[in-house]
């Protein structure tokens, strides 16, 4: 019989898969697997479980939000444990998730995972930290983590548009410098910035999925420039509505690294969680670093 962990936020979204615990316990004993549980009790101890533990089964299940799915491939990395990853989503936004297209319904996930087989899935390395799907500064990215959990587990996603609405009145540019993997420089006073590999970003922008492969060794760089007049905002709003990234307002590019010149106290989020500024942070891809189990049509 193959042996299982299952890695467990119970304080993640609204506790829904919490009442779920035992059938999803059930899918995988009639799947073959011998299931152990670990219950995370503090931030970044799914990643210390992770590396500790990971190695001595066949499979790892995430249950949580982005970020404890973060702590999970942190935890793996860096013992350097291949060992394959499901995720069942039960955060408040689960932008990684969708951009999977993995089942909102917690035992519909747990399905897919008995069912699906392995693909193999880049991540990125944000100076000495990983992230599974974006490293993002600016509008917006502070609500991910700002928000307080009470609040996420009350209203969920709409937790975060609330907030973010909010602190829309107190967005201001910063002014950073791209330089990306070819050399090309991408410098100006910008009001967010993204590096994903995600067609979800930030849990308010959705890229077109066509442009987005998440197994390419590529990032997708993202900024989205200071509006200096209404006429320049309204166009900005358009476009990111539209998605048409060939608006002077954006800029929307593929690149496998990126070193960026910041303000040192500028924080960033990656995967919804906080990360300290840096006036340098260099970005790379870590091209089919993670396996994970997907049941794909």
């Amino acid at each position: 019989m193959k042996k299982l962990l299952i890695i467990m936020n119970p304080c993640s979204g609204k506790k829904k898969a919490n009442a779920h615990l035992a059938e999803i316990i059930s899918i995988f004993n009639r799947a073959d697997y011998e299931v152990s549980v670990h219950m995370t009790a503090a931030r970044a101890e799914a990643t210390a479980v992770a590396a500790e533990r990971g190695g001595q089964y066949d499979l790892l299940v995430c249950i949580g939000g982005d970020g404890t799915f973060n702590e999970v491939i942190s935890g793996l990395h860096a013992a350097n444990l291949k060992t394959p990853i499901g995720y069942i989503p039960a955060g408040s936004t689960n932008d990684f998730a969708n951009s999977l297209h993995l089942p909102k319904s917690i035992l519909a996930a747990a399905s897919s995972i008995a069912e699906g087989t392995p693909h193999s899935l880049d991540i990125g390395k944000f100076n000495d930290r990983c992230f599974s799907y974006i490293a993002s500064f600016g509008a917006f990215t502070r609500t991910s983590y700002a928000t307080p959990q009470s609040l996420k587990n009350l209203l969920g996603h709409t937790a975060y548009l609330l907030a973010g609405v909010k602190e829309f009145t107190h967005i201001r540019s910063r002014h950073l410098k791209f330089t990306a993997h070819d050399g090309q420089v991408y410098e100006d006073d910008y009001i967010f910035g993204a590096i994903s590999n995600s067609t979800s970003v930030a849990g308010i922008l959705t890229l077109d999925p066509a442009l987005v492969d998440m197994n390419d060794g590529l990032f997708e760089l993202l900024l989205v420039r200071k509006p200096r007049t209404p006429l320049e905002f309204s166009d900005c709003i358009l476009a990111l509505k539209t998605q048409d990234y060939n608006s002077p307002m954006l800029t929307l590019v593929s690149t496998p690294s990126v070193e960026i010149e910041a303000p040192e106290d500028m924080d960033w989020t990656l995967d919804g969680e906080y990360e300290k500024g840096s006036s340098h942070c260099s970005v790379t891809n870590l091209h089919s670093a993670v396996t994970m189990i997907l049941k794909q049509e």
